[in-house]
């Protein structure tokens, strides 16, 4: 089979489940990591023919996307700020919104701290750790923790460390569930910044996750219960009022339904020059807040 042919049968297998332009991103995608060709070489050598290794790789990635399984899954890695991630069915594809929450991060602090010691940061529900990493990688001087109940998520935020050279202390912990012996607990030292892009989709807003989604990312970093949408809100909430340094700042991705009530518990808490931000698509997605 040529790579044309082979084309031709993506475009003609996926077509009433993808968009034409969806379809021939994914081509792409997949002849660039498999074949290390670009789409000008595609267009030089559409009749090249694809040896039996490489085109069993391109067959079985298209029984994938027919399943609706990510192209990020299938190839094992995606980008986020910039830099490269592996993903697999242990952690969330990175998204969009959250490189805006790392944006603001970036742009919005002072990055010395008055007493001279080092800028700690701390990353709950680090996942990939892509925002850990975005933000180690962009202040090389800070200090950045990470913290996962998922042992899988763990082990792929370790090896995105080592892939793009930077050092994250990264711990094993249940945030709704530290105890008094907790390493997190225990350590005297502050945070200068807590980030968390916690769980926070309802199970009654299944209906309108796509189904690449819902059937492969995995389900442990994407629900909460109806009756407690906040619970991680919540609970990271009391833990920065413990644990962020004098004018530290909590930075949280949201439900874009929940961006008030989001604000109003914070509020409660006793924090202070709360600022909800919208993303590029005007939904209301993550919020900063100062104890």
């Amino acid at each position: 089979m040529t790579i044309q042919e082979l084309k031709s049968k993506f475009l003609i297998d996926l077509m009433e489940l993808y968009p034409k332009e969806e379809i021939q991103s994914f081509f792409n995608l997949l002849i660039s990591y498999r074949l290390k060709l670009t789409r000008a070489d595609i267009a030089l050598k559409y009749n090249q023919i694809i040896d039996q290794d490489d085109l069993d790789f391109f067959l079985n990635a298209l029984a994938d996307l027919g399943n609706e399984k990510p192209i990020q899954y299938i190839i094992g890695e995606t980008e986020f700020y910039g830099l490269p991630f592996k993903v697999n069915k242990n952690v969330l594809i990175p998204r969009p919104e959250t490189e805006e929450l790392v944006t603001w991060i970036l742009e919005d602090r002072r990055w010395k701290t008055e007493d001279g010691r080092q800028f700690q940061i701390l990353d709950i529900g680090t996942g990939s750790g892509c925002i850990a990493i975005s933000l180690a990688k962009n202040l090389p001087d800070a200090v950045v923790s990470a913290l996962d109940i998922s042992k899988g998520a763990l082990k792929i935020a370790q090896e995105n460390a080592k892939l793009n050279d930077v050092n994250i202390h990264f711990i094993e912990e249940d945030i709704l569930r530290l105890n008094r012996h907790s390493e997190l607990v225990s350590e005297s030292f502050k945070f200068d910044i807590i980030v968390s892009n916690p769980p926070y989709i309802r199970e009654l807003e299944k209906h309108e996750i796509q189904n690449n989604v819902l059937e492969n990312e995995p389900h442990l970093a994407l629900f909460v219960d109806d009756n407690n949408p906040l619970l991680f809100y919540d609970k990271i909430a009391d833990f920065a009022k413990e644990h962020l340094a004098e004018n530290g700042q909590l930075y949280v991705e949201i439900n874009q339904y929940l961006g008030q009530k989001t604000v109003e518990l914070l509020k409660q808490k006793g924090f202070v020059n709360i600022e909800l931000r919208k993303d590029i698509l005007g939904n209301d997605r993550m919020i900063k807040a100062t104890f």
